[in-house]
């Protein structure tokens, strides 16, 4: 496997720069480009001066060598921790690229690890989930990966149904009578135990999604009532235009924000009345496909006047979908609510977009509905859609396995689900993870990791 190169920092200005090689050239190259050559003992940093093919010097920098397998990537590492500046680095980078070494492609550092054993497919997209995260918790929950903790919950399950394959196997090869019924019961129990114990971890993702996709608010109401003045105030930036002629917003605008460390993407829609004009029919259809999308809707009401009967329409067609209601224009000597704290089992809020009054316990109430999954009190949670399709693959297979026992149909059908079920779950961990698949994974990582 050759040898390969790229800066392991972000891009622009720093006080410090990271480049890393990795490879079996690793050393030998980082040897030509020190002053005096380079025997370092691992896991020791030195300072060293880097020169060109010249012997121009280009910096003084730390150099750590970690030798394989005892290193992330399990071959032979070189860092280099030189000066933040973009020419420093592009100097040395140019300079290792001479002597013959590769510029890493997305993710490979991670993607060798990979495939050196020192990590599984579902850590590795922890590294990627914890360098993307937007939050404390989501933070949390990709270190828990990292550390494992996926893999653990589905080693016993694999391991079982690794044992189960194996007595209809030997029940096909060997047994000229059918599968015993105190096994056949024995087997029908355990599928069903571990579809209930994946289809509890798959049902996690409906709340662990929303710690890498954020939480999206949809924010609608008639016209006029402030809606865009509330998107503004919320953000903290007059990012909307805000005047007093109704249906001045004709199109969905979002942006992302963070509440409490939870990041949260809030989306300004037109108003919903009977429309004047083509353009705003569109805005308004937009308005519904952005409630349809949203995670939670945010209905704002003018409660400075009495509500009209397209106000309790806007209310009362939500659906099943989570809301709250916010109550606007507080800081008015008309303004009531009609509501109180609830209505419909929907949180009622009191605010004012103009002072920022209440607008505390708004960001609280959209929070509400979804604090098992932002708290560091959740327990492991689905955070990727890739393996909460696995899992729900992996339970449709046992499903379908479990139906065929029932049946006291052949052992060679039973089989057919418990492979592929076997499969789908070697796929989160990378066991079974066709190459293509791969590629589209680490085709997702930042260059250098």
């Amino acid at each position: 496997m050759n040898t390969i190169v790229a800066p392991a920092t972000a891009q622009g200005r720093s006080a410090i720069a990271v480049i890393r090689l990795s490879g079996p050239e690793s050393l030998t190259v980082a040897a030509k480009i020190v002053e005096g050559g380079l025997r370092p003992a691992p896991r020791k940093a030195s300072l060293k001066t880097i020169i060109n093919r010249d012997g121009e010097v280009l910096d003084r920098a730390l150099v750590t060598y970690f030798n394989g397998p005892d290193s992330f990537t399990g071959e032979d590492v070189v860092e280099i921790s030189c000066h933040g500046s973009p020419i420093v680095l592009r100097q040395i980078l140019d300079r290792v690229l001479e002597l013959g070494v590769r510029l890493a492609e997305a993710g490979e550092f991670t993607l060798r690890a990979l495939a050196n054993q020192k990590l599984n497919l579902s850590q590795a997209e922890a590294i990627r989930d914890l360098i993307d995260a937007r939050s404390s918790v989501a933070a949390k929950q990709a270190v828990r990966q990292l550390g494992g903790e996926l893999s653990g919950r589905l080693a016993p399950l694999k391991e079982r149904l690794l044992e189960i394959i194996v007595l209809l196997e030997s029940a096909l090869e060997f047994v000229e009578d059918d599968l015993p019924a105190t096994d056949a019961a024995q087997v029908a129990q355990d599928l069903s135990s571990m579809m209930s114990d994946l289809d509890q971890l798959a049902e996690t993702f409906s709340l662990g999604h929303l710690l890498t996709d954020g939480i999206k608010v949809a924010i609608i109401g008639p016209p006029n009532v402030g809606k865009s003045s509330l998107f503004n105030s919320l953000l903290g930036i007059d990012r909307a235009i805000v005047t007093n002629i109704p249906g001045t917003t004709r199109d969905s605008i979002s942006e992302q924000i963070s509440f409490a460390g939870v990041p949260v993407s809030l989306i300004d829609t037109a108003g919903v009345r009977d429309a004047g004009d083509a353009i705003e029919i569109i805005g308004i259809e937009r308005t519904r496909q952005a409630v349809a999308d949203a995670d939670l809707a945010l209905v704002v009401l003018d409660g400075s006047i009495t509500l009209s009967e397209n106000d309790w329409r806007v209310v009362d067609q939500l659906d099943s979908t989570p809301a709250v209601i916010a109550i606007n224009k507080q800081d008015l000597c008309s303004f009531m609510n009609p509501f109180g704290n609830a209505y419909d089992g929907k949180t009622v809020v009191q605010v004012s977009a103009l002072t920022g009054s209440g607008l505390a316990e708004l960001r609280t109430a959209i929070l509400q509905p979804f604090n098992s999954a932002t708290t560091d009190s959740a327990g492991l949670l689905i955070t990727n859609a890739r393996h909460y399709d696995l899992l729900r693959r992996a339970v449709a297979e046992l499903g379908s396995s479990l139906q065929c026992l029932h049946e006291e149909a052949s052992e060679e059908l039973v089989l057919v689900g418990l492979h592929n079920a076997l499969r789908n779950l070697g796929e989160i961990t990378g066991e079974t993870t066709a190459e293509d698949i791969l590629n589209r994974i680490f085709a997702t990582f930042c260059i250098g990791k």
